[in-house]
């Protein structure tokens, strides 16, 4: 029988250690760019947002929690790892590893998988981290080659979480078209090295709608399914068009995983290239899967149902409340 991996990507707004983490997990750098912003962050609030997104990472997959999970805004990998305890004391049946490295990101907030070890495994030396270029240090793209368990097979997944807006969408754009650019550049290198018919699938946090020039120029990154499959450039498949929306949506509600000034954002997307796209195909995404993840609770409801954020780093705190993003979510079938 074939297998099914649920795969999930979440920006876990801001994740941080205490305030008062030692240097062996915040370094002095990191320190005085956050200082002012993470006064007052204590053990106890930090342990309940951890709390709260686990309890939503339960959810997911009917009960079963995610096969495979990227997340970013998280500051280093003890709070991963409080994270992944949490969500296994709720799913006692899964084993989940952590791929992780610090990067050089002025906040200190890196991107991680999580992933379930009976499924998958991350073979030494296949953990990459692609610098985005730009003047002040930004995070990385990360990249892992996992192996499919049993069956072996190489499956490229890319991290991302771009530059944001701030200083102004326009005036930030420049820095994530460079992103854009080194993730073009790395999907297409994995090809070269893993073979043509590597299954790649970047997901992320990109801080640019699916429309925009850094997804849509630089990262070739498409609506159509049959131009990805057909195309001699290696192009990808933007799957967050299915849940974007538009004048057409239910209810004429646009639906967005981020939401500013009311306005629904599709800040958070997968994509996949043709040796995914295609069916048949050993690793091949169920497009149709994919969605934005509601659980009771996480919304506020009326007209303009955003998610509830837990806040900190300086914005008012919700302890019932969770992420300023949705997570998303898509579903991939591994044949034996």
């Amino acid at each position: 029988m074939p297998t099914e991996h649920y795969v999930a990507w979440w920006n876990l707004e801001n994740l941080f250690d205490e305030e008062d983490a030692p240097p062996t997990r915040r370094t002095e750098k990191v320190w005085r760019t956050i200082k002012n912003d993470i006064a007052g962050w204590t053990p106890a609030l930090r342990d309940r947002k951890v709390s709260q997104l686990a309890s939503v990472i339960a959810q997911m997959n009917s009960g079963n929690g995610p096969d495979l999970l990227g997340v970013c805004e998280v500051e280093n990998r003890f709070v991963v790892d409080l994270l992944v305890a949490a969500v296994q004391t709720l799913l006692p049946g899964r084993a989940y590893g952590v791929a992780h490295a610090e990067t050089d990101d002025a906040r200190g907030i890196d991107v991680a998988f999580i992933y379930d070890t009976s499924r998958l495994e991350v073979p030494p030396d296949e953990t990459f981290f692609h610098v985005v270029m730009r003047r002040n240090a930004t995070r990385e793209i990360v990249q892992v080659n996992f192996k499919t368990l049993p069956a072996g097979r190489t499956w490229s997944v890319f991290g991302n979480h771009w530059p944001s807006r701030s200083g102004g969408q326009f005036e930030s754009q420049g820095y994530r078209q460079i992103a854009g650019e080194t993730l073009g550049y790395f999907h297409q290198r994995a090809l070269e090295v893993h073979g043509p018919g590597t299954p790649v699938l970047a997901m992320g946090d990109f801080n640019d709608e699916p429309f925009d020039s850094s997804l849509v120029i630089h990262a070739l990154s498409v609506r159509q399914r049959a131009r990805v499959l057909n195309a001699q450039t290696p192009l990808l498949w933007n799957l967050a068009w299915r849940y974007a929306g538009g004048r057409d949506a239910p209810g004429g509600q646009p639906d967005g995983t981020f939401y500013f000034d009311n306005q629904p954002n599709v800040l958070d997307q997968f994509l996949v290239n043709k040796n995914m796209a295609a069916d048949p195909a050993p690793i091949r995404v169920l497009s149709e899967t994919a969605s934005i993840l509601r659980f009771p609770g996480t919304s506020s409801g009326g007209d303009y149902p955003r998610p509830v954020p837990f806040g900190g780093m300086g914005k008012p705190i919700d302890q019932d409340g969770f992420s300023d993003h949705f997570p998303i979510a898509v579903r991939v079938v591994e044949d034996d």
